[in-house]
């Protein structure tokens, strides 16, 4: 009747347990941080950060208010942000009110949302490791030029978009 065979798998040796999702970090809406926020995992902020944010996740709530650079693979804003986002997916419901360039692979815009900024496309390097955004570095060699266009170096070819 009860047999080792049809158990579950977590009484036997050397096998793993699946690790359970970790529970987002919560940032609400009477909370003020002034710094810079990293997490592995998910962030959920209500409040108001003056600061740089990455994230795997990051859920902008409709009370927040953000001042920074925003580095995350999938974000969804909802509040309001000034600042650079560079993220895989990024969507603006219709209550955001975005100040700033967004770099991304993927983008979804409300009817209603507010964006003050350039959007500019993103796209994965071939033999990039699947899962992982390939970001645009500030200041680092060929990324922009005197004009104050951007340029993308892929082998020994550049690509430069002036006024993008």
């Amino acid at each position: 009747m009860f047999s080792k065979s049809n158990s579950p798998k977590s009484g036997h040796a050397g096998q793993e347990h699946p690790q359970k999702p970790a529970i987002p970090s919560i940032i609400s809406e009477d909370v003020k941080l002034v710094g810079n926020l990293a997490s592995d995992g998910q962030i959920d902020i209500f409040g108001a950060i003056d600061g740089d944010i990455r994230s795997q996740t990051l859920l902008i709530g409709e009370t927040a208010n953000i001042t920074g650079e925003i580095t995350a693979d999938s974000i969804t804003v909802h509040g309001t942000l000034t600042g650079q986002i560079k993220a895989r997916s990024v969507t603006l419901a219709k209550t955001a009110r975005v100040t700033g360039d967004i770099l991304h692979e993927d983008l979804a815009i409300e009817k209603g949302a507010f964006l003050e900024g350039h959007c500019k496309r993103l796209e994965e390097k071939k033999g990039a490791a699947e899962g992982r955004i390939n970001l645009v570095v500030q200041g680092g060699s060929g990324i922009s030029d005197a004009a104050g266009g951007a340029s993308k170096v892929e082998g020994e070819k550049t690509q430069t978009a002036i006024g993008s």
